[in-house]
């Protein structure tokens, strides 16, 4: 046998080390563009395509995994590696939808399902959300079972169908398959890091999400022609609706992550301003005019204070002479997880004030509101162990995300859910935009970070 001194023994461990860390980087990307090629547009998904590619990986590798769901065609899939020897702690579930929204080929520089790389950019319908995700989710798995780590509790893979619609995929697991991927706590979508002027890195694990709540306006009247305005035009009423609603100060409620965020964020030279108006936000009767002073200053930030409404589409007769019996209009209202959809509803029947006008809520599902999930899991420590050492100038700040995830329906089963900040916001986001696309080295960078994070969580070691 050859022997060979510490230090060469030294540099041909790092050596190996280095080389299966490049190997990882190097499947992430790979899988994210075979992935990208798979068309699942939702509708009408066809989610059953990438779990049947998964699948595929999975048994290529020994990885134990099954393709379930209710629909052929909609289907979801699910792996897992166990932990070595018995163990009384409860898996970490890394989790992806395979479901993507739809692209308009006019408005793309590239074929939305090329995957093509340019520029050093990965391009294509799900580059950010959220074939990203799910290709450095299965790369992990992949190299946790080509190293053989040693887990101290069972690591399951999910790749759920239909988010970006109705949630069926996992409310069917949910419902039907629950053993197979109840876990402790969850890495899913929904975070992200951000570089801000001061020269920060902020990293946000999503922790809370605002909840979903379409609300259609019906406002009713006689018809007539359009000669002869009238008191009961359905136009005019609508249209004073939608005012009143849109103008309304919504009230204004922390929770355990807003309210560390907004501390933590009046931290940083770039937001100190929002130091003197923090104590306003607590008090009842200042916290609507502090919120729309930090609206002045920073529309995102208000967005998480309170409910919000977007009216979003309108429709209304038929000939411009003619006084229509209806007019309609659909409300894009985002919640607050505190506040249930009876209260909204109710608080916006009040400050319409107009019996002509109904309020009704869309029909469509109805995500379940719940309490942020804990800022003291072995998970999020980790995360923050991770995400602190990864970058010197590194602030790591629990995040209420304004758009919606499965997340919910998990949380509202007692799991802790985390959309972990792992990818690096590039400019403008383009998730659901034209041009969706992520940097090779964002996706390697982020892709590390998740190893880091699992093997801080689970056990594991590189």
């Amino acid at each position: 046998m050859r022997r060979f001194p510490f230090p060469a023994l030294l540099f041909l461990a790092v050596s190996a080390h280095s080389q299966d860390d490049r190997a990882l980087r190097e499947r992430a990307q790979r899988y994210l563009i075979d992935l990208i090629r798979i068309d699942t547009t939702n509708p009408p998904g066809n989610e059953t395509r990438v779990a049947r590619y998964l699948k595929t990986v999975a048994d290529a590798e020994g990885i134990p995994s099954e393709v379930l769901g209710g629909d052929p065609a909609r289907m979801n899939f699910v792996a897992r590696l166990k932990a070595a020897g018995r163990t009384e702690l409860k898996p970490l579930l890394l989790m992806a939808h395979s479901d993507v929204v739809p692209a308009d080929p006019s408005q793309w520089t590239v074929p939305a399902f090329s995957g093509e790389v340019r520029d050093g950019y990965i391009l294509g319908r799900g580059a950010q959300d959220d074939k990203s995700l799910l290709a450095a989710e299965l790369a992990v798995l992949v190299e946790l079972k080509r190293r053989a780590v040693k887990l101290n509790r069972d690591v399951i893979l999910l790749s759920e169908a239909d988010e970006e619609a109705g949630s069926l995929g996992i409310q069917w697991l949910i419902k039907n398959a629950w053993d197979k991927i109840d876990a402790e706590f969850a890495v899913n979508e929904g975070g992200f890091a951000i570089d801000v002027h001061s020269g920060k890195r902020l990293f946000q694990i999503q922790t809370s999400e605002k909840i979903p709540t379409r609300v259609i306006l019906t406002a009713r009247g006689r018809a007539g022609h359009g000669s002869l305005p009238r008191a009961d035009n359905p136009v005019v009423h609508l249209a004073r609706a939608i005012t009143r609603i849109a103008e309304a100060g919504q009230p204004v409620r922390l929770n355990t992550t807003t309210r560390r965020y907004f501390a933590e964020m009046s931290k940083l030279s770039d937001h100190n301003w929002l130091s003197p108006l923090l104590p306003k936000l607590e008090n009842g009767r200042g916290a609507i005019a502090a919120a729309n002073e930090i609206r002045a200053r920073e529309p995102e930030f208000e967005a998480l204070l309170r409910t919000t409404v977007s009216p979003s589409m309108l429709s209304a007769g038929m000939k411009i002479n003619v006084i229509p019996n209806t007019a309609q209009a659909h409300v894009d209202v985002r919640r607050l997880p505190e506040e249930t959809r009876d209260e909204v509803m109710a608080r916006f029947r009040k400050t319409i004030d107009d019996p002509a006008v109904d309020v009704s809520s869309d029909a469509g599902q109805d995500m379940p509101s719940t309490e942020p999930s804990s800022l003291t899991t072995t998970l999020y420590q980790a995360m923050e162990r991770v995400f602190t050492r990864s970058n010197p100038a590194a602030a790591v700040i629990p995040y209420m995300s304004r758009g919606a995830t499965d997340g919910s329906y998990l949380r509202q089963k007692g799991m802790a859910v985390y959309g972990a900040a792992l990818f690096l916001r590039e400019g403008e986001s383009r998730a659901h935009g034209n041009d969706e696309r992520l940097s090779t080295a964002n996706l390697a960078a982020g892709t590390m970070l998740l190893w880091d994070v699992v093997g801080e969580t689970a056990g594991a070691g590189r």
